[in-house]
């Protein structure tokens, strides 16, 4: 049940208790046990909602930073990262195979307030060899959900 629970609530997590419970075939108390015990597992990590910043007038610029590093002795890459994910400016890092360590992605009001962070506090750190930073230009898909779909007129070109 954990894994049709997860699939259902990954795409809408705003589903009602009862309408998932109906989908499951099981009751509404077994389906919010199983949610708190997810939660306090930490299987369930929490709850977001996916907003398309271009549809709005708030500028939102998207960063995806390559961190190349060298692991602490005795610590390997986690404490580095720890480090990093701390900032309140990072909304994720994920460690990586490949030519570079970590991806960290950010979200600022503009390029140089990105750029800062780089300069400022992620190039600084000791472990820090390098970055590389890339700005997302569109999103065309997030999270499974596709941002921008245009319709596609399926008439027939008629010219005289």
């Amino acid at each position: 049940m954990r894994e049709r629970i997860l699939s259902i609530i990954e795409t809408n997590a705003r589903i009602e208790l009862h309408d998932l419970a109906a989908m499951l075939g099981a009751s509404e108390a077994e389906v919010a046990e199983e949610l708190a015990a997810m939660e306090q597992e930490n299987v369930i990590c929490g709850y977001h909602t996916l907003i398309n910043w271009d549809n709005t007038p708030r500028e939102v610029v998207t960063a995806m930073i390559e961190v190349k590093v060298t692991p602490q002795r005795g610590m390997g890459f986690d404490k580095i990262a720890e480090r990093i994910y701390r900032y309140p400016e990072v909304d994720e890092v994920y460690l990586m195979s490949g030519d570079f360590d970590f991806t960290v992605i950010i979200r600022g009001k503009s390029m140089r307030e990105v750029a800062n962070f780089v300069s400022e506090k992620l190039s600084p750190l000791d472990a820090v060899l390098n970055t590389a930073t890339h700005f997302v230009l569109k999103k065309y898909k997030d999270h499974g959900t596709i941002l921008e779909e245009k319709s596609r007129d399926e008439r027939m070109l008629v010219t005289p």
